[in-house]
């Protein structure tokens, strides 16, 4: 594959690797279909429910469960392969978005029943996150993981631009319901486009125990100080930003006195600036450069944060949003590529599964957080979130090794045999 490829450091040749324009169809798609989702669940509570406390119970039961159970889904990933898995959790979003959303056509999903699907299409969530993330790695060449990590950044960044729109667009149209079953008809066809994907071999670290394995991944990740300190600074900024993916619609909704088409439109906006930010910054090497790239973004993110509170119109709040979408390019970028750069091979879906979910798990929590603090001050939540965002700054800069290959897994957890 390298010598297909060779030592060509551009766009062009990452394209010429197997497998991998096949991988990013599927992302896309699914991505989107996650960004859709979300808002449409969101807009789909507040609008049925009447309830910001609801919408953010929602967003945790759809996200926190999988983070329960990524180490086991990690183990899964290194013992069984990526495609069958990945698929596997396609179906199973397919499933359980146009349960939901057939459910609310019918009017026949009380609220327990929504937070008790979101919560089980959950589980399997990492499978198909982790897996993906884990195969840019072994599918491309080492030179060209800058690209490819800007691509996967940028994969999210166009997702961010078409799902929140059309999920606002749907919901305007013909309310959350339809906005969230045409989500799960989107996943169904990310596995479509997958199932011709060969399935690279790896070399994997395994006691031929499951539970073993998934724990030894926990422990992984909890001694390998680079991914240690990705968790802590990335979970803590999620905070925040949990918090303002309830609290920008309920906003836009009861302050401003717009529509749902505003909401989606107001997120697309990210999405459209952080889709150039992010083709810029991945033509850049980020090595000896990823502590900066971490922390000084999130300043700017608490600045935006403060701007849209202050904002006396939406004209500001686009400002801030623009704004935001620039800052995550090298965030996002850095943190893709520092944690492939640090991290044995031989560990890649526990320790990614274990590290990804640590590192979102304040989106959910944040989000759930959001519904009382919304209660107390809108205002107040942008606030909080932005006081989150700055601490997240700070930590990567004191907590993340300057320098350091992955630690080698004798001198970290060494497994019994290797397979």
């Amino acid at each position: 594959m390298s010598t297909a490829v060779g030592q060509e450091r551009s766009y062009r040749a990452l394209l010429r690797v197997p497998g991998f324009p096949r991988v990013v169809a599927s992302s896309l798609l699914t991505r989107t279909a996650g960004q859709m989702g979300a808002i449409a669940l969101v807009l789909f509570a507040l609008g049925r429910y009447h309830s910001p406390t609801l919408a953010g119970w929602v967003i945790f039961l759809s996200i926190f469960p999988g983070t329960l159970v990524s180490p086991i889904a990690g183990a899964l990933l290194d013992r069984h392969g990526r495609r069958r898995l990945i698929i596997l959790d396609y179906v199973l979003a397919c499933a359980a978005f146009l349960l939901i959303g057939g459910l609310g056509l019918l009017d026949r999903l009380p609220a327990p029943l929504l937070l008790l699907i979101a919560g089980l299409q959950a589980l399997t969530a990492p499978l198909s996150t982790t897996g993906v993330r884990t195969l840019f790695p072994i599918l491309v060449p080492r030179h060209l993981w800058e690209r490819a990590n800007a691509v996967d950044s940028n994969l999210y960044v166009v997702a961010s631009i078409f799902g929140p729109a059309l999920a606002g667009a749907l919901v305007a149209l013909g309310g959350g319901a339809l906005a969230i079953m045409v989500t799960g008809a989107m996943s169904g066809l990310a596995a479509l486009v997958l199932l011709a994907l060969h399935d690279p071999e790896t070399n994997t670290a395994t006691t031929g125990r499951l539970l073993r394995d998934a724990w030894l991944g926990l422990v992984y990740v909890l001694r390998n100080p680079t991914l240690r300190g990705l968790a802590i600074s990335i979970s803590v900024g999620n905070l925040g930003n949990g918090m303002v993916f309830v609290a920008l619609p309920v906003l836009v909704l009861s302050h401003f006195h717009q529509g749902p088409a505003t909401v989606g439109l107001l997120f697309t906006v990210m999405g459209v600036a952080g889709f150039f930010a992010v083709t810029l910054f991945g033509r850049m090497r980020t090595e000896g450069r990823e502590r900066q790239m971490l922390g000084w973004p999130q300043f700017g993110f608490a600045a935006a944060l403060v701007l849209i509170v202050l904002a006396p119109n939406l004209v500001w709040v686009v400002v801030a949003l623009f704004a935001m979408g620039v800052l995550v390019a090298p965030l996002d970028i850095a943190l893709f590529t520092l944690r492939q750069r640090r991290t044995d091979p031989a560990w890649l879906g526990r320790a990614f599964a274990v590290s990804m979910s640590l590192n979102f798990s304040g989106i959910p929590i944040g989000s759930a957080l959001a519904g009382p603090l919304l209660g107390w001050s809108i205002a107040g939540t942008f606030l909080v979130a932005a006081v989150l965002v700055a601490v997240s700054g700070v930590i990567p800069l004191v907590a993340i090794p300057a320098t350091g290959d992955y630690e080698p897994p004798e001198q970290a957890v060494k497994p019994p045999q290797t397979v």
